[in-house]
């Protein structure tokens, strides 16, 4: 047994028993700041940084659904057990959506914009954890689109239909806006009702409409800005990335959706129905959790509890994710 594959029953009960725990990434740790939460409700930003790279993990709140949509082939039997075991509800999942800001180069870039009100009434809160920040959406330089998914471009647009963003670039994957923007996509893959999927792709037009003329098309390999560098990860879309944030000897490595959450796609082998080629989404998964295991490189999951940082450690039956400290 090498120092990565670990028995699964160690490492879910190490997570269980230990420390509470959240994430950091850095030489020697990360600095990050954990501040009072205010009175409306619990923090909902975490700072840290990459080497000499700012990051800032602000919430845009959290969207949901049936477990059996994020856990397509689970037996229902042990998909059931599982969440119970997890202490979770099994008629709902709850996912956060955990954008990325980092600042680097005298820029400030957006890693996904969210999803706004696109998915339900618990979105949108970007803005409000920009503001405890300091921040507003006018000093936002750039935005990096994994892929256009409504939960993640859902804030490009104003209630109004303007654009939120006034100054950002937005950077998309070439193959999404080709599949989805320049084309009536067929989303008859989804296991979700008809009218969801009329929906969903309406929401995808109508939040990129604003920004049509910003948008720049990548092809995922493509570096966006130095220290920001997309990874080929097909399959949830044709042409999602994930992301590797790098300065020096650190990195932090946002996985989008090849996981939804880690008790029914990490620690349980599970796949997402949403994934359009399930197969090539698999594969996907498993190369780039491999190298998030192997080189121990820390991961942001967009949509794990917040602020969704941690670990991949290679288990005897597939992986394990265990979250990182909290740094105060």
């Amino acid at each position: 047994m090498n120092a990565f594959t670990l028995n699964r029953r160690t490492i879910m009960l190490s997570a269980v028993v230990g420390a509470p725990t959240l994430f950091v990434a850095g030489r020697g740790g990360a600095s990050a700041q954990a501040p009072h939460p205010p009175a409306s409700g619990n923090a909902g930003h975490y700072r840290f940084r990459v080497g000499d790279i700012g990051a800032t993990v602000l919430s845009d709140g959290v969207i949901g659904g049936p477990p059996r949509v994020y856990a397509s082939d689970a037996p229902e039997a042990e998909l059931q057990e599982v969440l119970r075991r997890a202490f979770l509800p099994t008629d709902h999942m709850t996912l956060n959506l955990n954008t990325l800001l980092i600042e680097t180069g005298g820029r400030r870039i957006l890693v996904e914009a969210g999803a706004g009100a696109t998915m339900g009434p618990n979105g949108g809160r970007i803005f409000r954890n920009l503001a405890a920040i300091g921040l507003g959406p006018a000093d936002i330089d750039a935005i990096v689109i994994s892929h256009t998914h409504p939960d993640h471009i859902g804030n490009l647009r104003t209630a109004s239909g303007g654009k939120a963003f006034p100054r950002a670039t937005v950077f998309v994957p070439r193959a999404d806006w080709d599949f989805f923007v320049r084309n009536d996509p067929d989303l008859s893959y989804m296991p979700v009702p008809e009218d969801f999927r009329r929906r969903f792709a309406a929401a995808i037009k109508s939040s990129l409409e604003p920004v049509t003329n910003d948008v720049e098309l990548y092809d995922a390999g493509a570096e966006i800005v130095p220290g920001l560098t997309t990874i080929v990860a097909a399959g949830h879309t044709p042409g999602m990335a994930t992301l590797l944030v790098h300065s020096g000897n650190d990195q932090l490595l946002l996985t989008a959706d090849l996981a939804y959450h880690p008790v029914v796609n990490v620690d349980n082998p599970w796949r997402p129905g949403p994934d359009r080629d399930k197969d090539t989404a698999l594969a996907s998964r498993r190369r780039i959790f491999d190298r998030a295991a192997a080189d121990r490189i820390p991961v942001l999951g967009f949509h794990f509890p917040f602020p969704g940082l941690g670990r991949m450690l290679k288990t005897d039956g597939g992986y394990a994710w265990v979250p990182a400290n909290w740094q105060f």
